[in-house]
């Protein structure tokens, strides 16, 4: 991977004010390809999709056709109607709460890691609809446990719903196991890919997820928006979530007739820059081969984990390196997380994340009160990982 060349391409890291920018996990830099094409429905065809017949509103259609199609083979989903846009993970999450039918004595599992999005509408549902949201526990060593998942397995359990990669500490769990054995109880398996769609190949199909989410501003694309997946049968059962124009193929004052999948979820004027955006970015992605992604992620990671290991009164949380992917949280004896990341913004211009990166469950569960993390992506180098292994030994003798 040509790391480099791929720095070119970003328009935020020319110049010698550039940052080092260690928070993709958070969201991505966005390259030109994605802002030019983007830029392009401003400037050359600002029109509706799927309503105008002339010129722009056709071209519209397409190139929102297009776009289903590159995230349909970035998934390899099995029909590109299984393809929803959405604004993020958690309003697909949400859709499911909503949609699904769920009853009194239905069970909700997640691990003991899970993004707000993936923990409060469980909650909800809980609270609103008496339904049961429990917790798999953690191995000793961070690590997804197998037993534990076993063991609370039954034939009550609707959904099991967890994080494929923990925005947390990087660690990514055994989906197609997890899936194997959720469909034996006859439930239905979610998972929360905003971390594991950047940086690793997805297979909703090998992996037999029934729903899968992803966010792509953390996939170098635009904010605001989201990709839902879904077996289409299980989309033909959803109910609507919000229904209006597009929803429908014909109405009277007695009734209405609802679209088919994708078009039944897709309600109200669509953000037309931001699914050709998506577009874009996940075909940026597919050129660059999410494989290479991963190694250089991991490589990083390593190279990271090497040098903070040998700073005095610092804390790595997670897994060992092997299972943390391209996240590296950690926290310096004495020193606040946001102190840590403070000081490295203004001194060095190292941009990390500090606080509970909207984990609270967890790390209030472990009485802790938040890290650092740095995390890392296809533009950022070894040079870049070496100051600030630099810079935090730095912090550590003048403030520890």
């Amino acid at each position: 991977m040509d790391v480099s060349a791929i720095r070119k391409d970003f328009p935020v890291l020319q110049g010698d004010d550039a940052p080092i920018f260690f928070d993709s996990a958070c969201t991505t830099l966005r390259p030109a390809q994605v802002l030019e094409a983007m830029s392009d429905y401003y400037e050359k065809y600002p029109s509706c999709g799927g309503r105008s017949i002339h010129k722009f509103g056709t071209r519209v259609t397409l190139e929102v056709d297009e776009a289903r199609k590159s995230i349909h083979r970035f998934l390899n989903s099995e029909r590109r109607e299984e393809i929803i846009f959405v604004k993020n993970t958690t309003e697909a999450v949400n859709m499911v709460a909503s949609c699904l039918g769920f009853e009194r004595g239905d069970v909700v599992l997640t691990t003991d890691k899970e993004h707000n999005s993936n923990l409060v509408p469980w909650h909800e549902l809980s609270r609103k609809k008496g339904v049961t949201y429990s917790v798999v526990r953690s191995n000793e060593d961070n690590t997804f446990s197998m037993e534990n998942l076993k063991e609370m397995m039954s034939k009550k359990v609707r959904l099991v719903s967890m994080v494929h990669t923990s925005n947390l500490d990087g660690h990514t769990i055994p989906a197609k196991e997890i899936a194997e054995v959720v469909h034996d109880y006859g439930g239905l398996f979610m998972m929360d890919g905003a971390q594991s769609a950047p940086h690793l190949p997805v297979d909703v199909q090998d992996l037999d997820v029934d729903f899968f989410a992803c966010s792509i501003h953390k996939m170098c694309g635009p904010s605001g928006m989201g990709v839902f997946y879904g077996k289409y049968d299980l989309l033909e059962e959803l109910d609507t979530f919000i229904v209006g124009g597009d929803t429908v193929s014909d109405s009277t004052y007695e009734g209405c007739e609802i679209l088919k999948p994708p078009h039944k979820f897709e309600g109200g004027l669509q953000n037309f820059s931001g699914i050709i955006g998506a577009g874009a970015a996940v075909d940026y992605l597919s050129n660059i081969g999410l494989v290479e992604i991963e190694e250089h992620s991991r490589a990083l990671n390593r190279r990271g984990t090497k040098l903070l290991e040998n700073v005095a009164g610092l804390e790595i949380l997670g897994p060992d390196v092997e299972n943390r992917g391209a996240i590296l949280p950690f926290n310096m004896e004495g020193l606040d997380p946001h102190d840590v990341a403070m000081i490295l913004d203004e001194v060095a211009n190292i941009m990390i994340r500090s606080g509970m990166h909207c984990v609270h469950s967890w790390f209030n569960a472990h009485g802790v009160k938040g890290c650092s993390r740095a995390s890392f992506y296809i533009y950022n180098t070894e040079e870049e990982v070496d100051i600030l292994g630099e810079q935090i030994a730095k912090i550590s003798e003048q403030f520890s």
